[in-house]
C-alpha cells in the first residue's frame, strides 16, 4: 500500500492462494510496501508479540495495519482479534477483517471485538484490484495513522 510507511503490512492468512492473490494485486498497482505474513494465529501473535522465530524486534516491526482472516487454524481469528483490541499496546493497530464470511455474526462479532473494518474478499479480479486500491487510498492516504514508535 502506499504512503512513506515503511512499517508492513501484516497478512494473517492461510490460504497460499489468497495471500498470492493480494501480494500480486499490490505489484499490479504498483503499491509497494513491506509485506509480512502470519499463515496462522498463533503465528500471528508470535510475530506481534515477538516471540520464538520473530524474537528480533528489527526483523519483526510493529505492522502500520493488519489484514486479518477469520477462519484460521490453531488461534482463529476472532480470538486474534479479541487479543490485539484487549492489549493495550497493539490495539491502536487498524485490523480490517478480510474475510469470505457472509455471515452476520460474525460481521457484528468482528466488531463487537473492535475491528476496524470488515471486507468480503472479491470474488473476481477487478473487484480485489478496486479493493485493494480502495485500502490503500483510505488507510494510507486519507486516514493519519500513529508512527511505529507511537504505538
Amino acid at each position: 500500500m502506499g504512503g512513506n510507511s515503511r512499517q508492513p503490512i501484516l497478512i494473517v492468512e492461510d490460504s497460499d492462494e489468497d495471500f498470492e492473490v493480494i501480494r500480486w494485486a499490490l505489484q499490479k498497482l504498483s503499491i509497494t510496501i513491506p509485506l509480512v505474513r502470519c499463515e496462522d494465529g498463533e503465528d500471528a501473535l508470535d510475530f506481534l508479540y515477538h516471540r520464538d522465530a520473530y524474537a528480533d524486534v528489527a526483523q519483526a516491526p510493529r505492522p502500520a495495519l493488519i489484514l486479518l482472516d477469520l477462519d484460521l487454524t490453531i488461534t482463529n481469528g476472532h480470538e486474534v482479534l479479541t487479543i490485539i483490541k484487549q492489549d493495550k499496546d497493539l490495539k491502536m493497530i487498524p485490523v480490517i477483517v478480510w474475510t469470505i464470511s457472509t455471515d452476520p455474526r460474525d460481521i457484528e462479532i468482528s466488531f463487537r471485538e473492535g475491528a476496524n473494518s470488515y471486507i468480503l474478499k472479491p470474488m473476481t479480479i477487478e473487484k480485489l484490484l478496486e479493493a485493494v486500491e480502495m485500502l490503500n487510498r483510505y488507510w494510507f492516504g486519507v486516514v493519519a495513522l500513529p508512527k511505529q514508535d507511537e504505538l
